[in-house]
């Protein structure tokens, strides 16, 4: 595995400054506000702040359309059993490009970008994000390891105003 010199050092030298003031040290992992969030991986989604949570409050679990995959599901089965979650919010976004295109869409610009065929690549574009949420919530309620006396909320996430709004 080869470094390339100096391709993350502004990244490794805001990660000094971080540690220099790190107090987490110790911290034993549980989501102290017992909370778990399925959301997308977009960066205008700050899942704690949004919810006026703080690190250590929540398990997060992201990725592109904040669908409840099955690894979404591995990681509430394990929030739930061994980390102190009891609540699952399932939170997808306005102008998500996820939800932006077709999937032939989307894998017409990734080969256009990448300069080899992504025919083969699944990228699970979401068309209707509201059905797509519901389906979502009935995954997780419905899972067998995650137990009833769960609560689990879906919500639609607004990028343009920071306000959620409970779907289900």
């Amino acid at each position: 595995m080869s470094r390339e010199s100096g391709q993350f050092d502004d990244l490794l030298a805001a990660n000094r400054e971080y540690a220099a003031h790190f107090d987490m040290a110790g911290f034993d992992g549980v989501a102290h506000a017992g909370v778990a969030i399925v959301t997308c991986m977009d960066s205008r989604i700050a899942p704690l702040a949004m919810l006026g949570l703080k690190p250590g409050d929540a398990k997060i679990f992201r990725n592109p359309g904040g669908r409840v995959t099955e690894a979404a599901l591995e990681a509430l089965v394990l929030g739930v059993h061994l980390l102190n979650v009891d609540r699952v919010l399932v939170i997808p976004h306005t102008r998500c490009a996820m939800s932006a295109r077709s999937e032939r869409e989307l894998r017409h610009q990734i080969t256009e970008s990448a300069g080899v065929s992504a025919d083969w690549q699944m990228f699970s574009v979401v068309t209707d994000q509201i059905a797509a949420l519901d389906d979502d919530i009935h995954a997780v309620r419905s899972h067998p390891l995650i137990p009833d006396t769960v609560r689990v909320g879906g919500f639609m996430y607004d990028v343009d105003t920071g306000l959620l709004e409970q779907k289900f």
